[in-house]
């Protein structure tokens, strides 16, 4: 951080760097109100499964890092930048969607939890065009519970149902300190999901994690191999924003 407060202050052409770590078993927990209680299982069981536990500076609650997961911190000028913190965590996000699409993993956003999702199709009674009017026709797998309700003629076919986000592929947790950013994003390559189940993760009750193993089974390419593209989509979103940067200054 102080190398790109320097060179701001030097006028410098530097708009930041950006560093890749592949972290031991770990449990970070932010200083919000109430994320200590997401930790589920007591610290020494933990240290016995040689996962240790540490408090963070950064934003959001909590969640784990180790082996197979590849967390980038993006030490950014976020004034040169002209990135407010919301576009600066929507940019990391969308970095992620777009390698996760290069990669062959669809995802989206969810207007009420930040990070990257897996999508399913929307099983809900309103998406399956679900009608309280007896048509005769069953109802689907899962929906045994619905009394009374069947599917209507006008239903859609399931593979037209609107997607939901499902499960989270990638976490966001950032700090920001005069306009320059830590911290950042963590992305589930080949990460044992296993160790999710000791927390809450991000303090989201109910809501899954994933990771591209998971989505993409033997396809799943090496980490190292999905570091690359990620930083590739990143590094191409912080130039992009840096242009537009420049270019709103020169006008001004």
């Amino acid at each position: 951080m102080e190398r790109v407060l320097a060179a701001r202050t030097a006028g410098a052409p530097i708009i930041g760097e950006i560093l890749l770590v592949e972290h031991d078993p770990v449990v970070t927990i932010s200083n919000r109100a109430g994320a200590e209680g997401n930790l589920l299982v007591p610290r020494d069981l933990l240290a016995q499964r040689g996962i240790s536990v540490e408090p963070t500076d950064r934003g959001g609650d909590i969640t784990y890092h180790g082996p197979g997961q590849i967390v980038v911190y993006p030490i950014l000028d976020l004034n040169r930048l002209n990135l407010g913190l919301h576009d600066y965590m929507r940019l990391l996000e969308q970095s992620v969607m777009d390698a996760c699409t290069a990669l062959g993993v669809p995802t989206t956003r969810d207007p009420g939890a930040t990070g990257v999702w897996t999508v399913r199709p929307n099983l809900s009674v309103s998406a399956l065009g679900v009608s309280s009017e007896a048509s005769g026709a069953s109802v689907p797998p899962g929906l045994e519970s619905v009394r009374g309700l069947a599917l209507s003629p006008a239903s859609q076919p399931l593979a037209q149902a609107p997607l939901q986000p499902h499960a989270k592929i990638a976490a966001m947790g950032v700090r920001v300190r005069r306009w320059i950013s830590t911290h950042g994003l963590a992305l589930n390559v080949r990460t044992d999901l296993s160790h999710f189940g000791v927390i809450v993760p991000c303090g989201l009750v109910g809501r899954p994690v994933t990771s591209l193993s998971a989505e993409l089974g033997d396809a799943c390419p090496p980490t190292g191999d999905v570091a690359r593209v990620l930083i590739e989509r990143l590094s191409a979103l912080i130039v992009q924003a840096d242009a537009e940067a420049v270019r709103k200054r020169a006008n001004a």
